[in-house]
């Protein structure tokens, strides 16, 4: 089945409209998905300068069909000014103990928002390193959760990473980089957390990667990259920029990838990543991974 008729037949199961989405006949508005977590929801895209390159961005965020948690586990922000994001995934395993790993995740990312805000005004940049630093100190509900925190600066991208959350770069619809993953063993990542088994902010790998106008970033929970290969993102990619001669529109991007691994997800005889991964383990699985996907784009403009 081809890029185009995934995408189609995937608005099947999930449409957007102004930010909402429309999943299996309930609809939970993005704003209260994300408790807030991004500055100006008011469906304009944003676009701020970075002292030379910028970014324009949008979000694409599908929970789980779960009555229970009916915000998902994961969360993202965007603090367009300070062209800065983030995403975390809040550690699914929790909820044996009755402890929903959500919660952290959204509080993980209310909390990096605000030292955004602290290290823009302070300082004139963000350092996401020390950002991620002061979201764990002030973090202090139960459960676990990954996360990565990406900034702009001038013709680069500095970002930490914790777990398989993460990130990618694409140049003329070809992936040049993706973030590595951190995981103790087969679908156990590091994860930040309060617990004495769980990770600490010291354990993230700091990156730094060069970039240039017309470049597209894709950050997500595992989610995507557990269900989409980036030879499938790349499909998407080249189809947008075609049509769209330079004028592409992230959220747009982001919504038609985001349902690209929603479909996958559900097909239970496809050969996904995860299931790659598994067999690699040593485990059989076949098929997607149901799950939290978060998508936020990048495109990266002077």
């Amino acid at each position: 089945m081809s890029t185009q008729d995934k995408v189609d037949s995937c608005n099947n199961i999930l449409s957007l409209d102004n930010e909402r989405i429309l999943k299996k006949g309930r609809f939970i508005s993005k704003q209260i998905c994300t408790e807030t977590f991004e500055q100006n929801l008011d469906d304009k895209v944003q676009v701020f300068s970075s002292q030379g390159l910028k970014m324009k961005l949008g979000t694409c965020y599908v929970p789980k069909d779960n009555e229970l948690k009916p915000l998902g586990e994961d969360a993202c922000f965007i603090c367009y000014e300070e062209q800065t994001l983030g995403v975390a995934d809040g550690v699914g395993g929790w909820a044996a103990t009755g402890v929903d790993a959500g919660e952290y995740a959204r509080q993980l990312m209310a909390n990096a928002i605000v030292a955004v805000h602290e290290e823009h005004m302070l300082k004139g940049s963000v350092d996401p390193g020390r950002v991620l630093h002061e979201a764990y100190f002030h973090t202090k509900v139960e459960g676990s959760s990954t996360a990565c925190i990406l900034t702009l600066k001038t013709d680069f991208l500095h970002a930490v990473n914790v777990g398989d959350s993460g990130f990618m770069v694409f140049r003329d619809a070809k992936l040049v980089y993706r973030s590595p993953i951190q995981q103790h063993d087969f679908n156990c990542p590091y994860q930040l957390g309060n617990s004495k088994t769980s990770d600490g902010p010291d354990m993230a790998m700091e990156l730094f990667v060069r970039v240039k106008a017309g470049d597209i970033v894709v950050l997500g929970t595992d989610g995507l990259f557990d269900n989409m290969y980036p030879t499938e993102m790349e499909e998407i990619l080249k189809r947008e920029t075609n049509e769209q001669e330079g004028s592409i529109c992230p959220k747009k991007i982001a919504s038609l990838i985001a349902g690209y691994a929603l479909y996958n997800s559900f097909d239970k005889f496809a050969f996904s990543p995860f299931a790659t991964a598994a067999k690699k383990a040593g485990l059989n699985h076949m098929g997607g991974k149901v799950d939290d996907i978060t998508v936020v784009v990048g495109i990266i403009q002077c």
